[in-house]
């Protein structure tokens, strides 16, 4: 085949990438802004302010991050920012080639009057389960099922044992099994897969319930002000 026809049929494909992924981008903008428009809150195609400048491990994974596609609003009197955010891992192959391998996910992070130590909590899964394995363990709880459904990473097992108690226990195994928990300082962030627009409202929800469900006596020893609900 000619040269210049192999050429052209290449140059015709990276086109039509690009073409495909614009087309996909702008869709997705259009179905957050819509999302947004439904239940009165604020869309922005770039991320919310501040967003990618909370210190959970989630938002400094990689070897370069970002955020796009920015909600702000409340939701039941619960203030919050969320995005699609993404990280992404650089390698270089045994001929020097380098490539980036993208993780994609939908987050949302709503701040409380607290400052509570780091937490994380996030489903069980054969990648956890094998850190265990070979020493990275996580904290157990008095319940086997929980036990086998979640990790819990925490350096402060006083207030992991005093935030995850039988009643946050029983509503993060009811929750949507694709949610993830990870806390510091004032803020709470709740993250997934990434998330088609309309999907996004159980996560603000969870975050909420999440919220709702803190123990009281959390606010009693990490709470400089105790929410009317708590």
């Amino acid at each position: 085949m000619d040269f210049s026809l192999l050429f052209a049929l290449f140059v015709g494909v990276v086109i039509l990438i690009g073409l495909a992924s614009y087309y996909m981008k702008k869709k997705r903008r259009e179905g957050c802004a819509a999302f947004a428009a439904k239940y009165g809150f604020t869309y922005s195609p770039t991320s919310p302010p501040g967003l990618l400048a909370y210190s959970f491990p989630l938002l400094h994974k990689g070897d370069g991050r970002g955020a796009e596609n920015g909600i702000t609003g409340r939701w039941k009197d619960m203030a919050f920012k969320a995005a699609d955010y993404w990280y992404y891992t650089e390698s270089t192959d045994s001929k020097g080639n380098r490539s980036k391998n993208y993780s994609n996910f939908s987050i949302a992070v709503t701040e409380i009057d607290a400052w509570l130590p780091d937490l994380a909590v996030y489903r069980e899964n054969v990648f956890t389960a094998l850190a265990d394995k070979v020493g990275i363990k996580d904290i157990d709880f008095e319940s086997e099922e929980f036990n086998r459904a979640f990790q819990v990473k925490c350096d402060n097992r006083k207030f992991a044992f005093e935030l995850v108690d039988p009643r946050m226990m029983q509503w993060l195994l009811s929750c949507d099994d694709a949610f993830g928990f990870e806390l510091h300082g004032k803020a709470i962030l709740i993250y997934s897969h990434r998330l088609r627009p309309h999907e996004s409202l159980p996560l603000i929800g969870s975050l909420k319930e999440f919220r709702d469900r803190i123990p009281r006596l959390v606010w009693t020893n990490y709470g400089y002000q105790r929410p009317a609900e708590a």
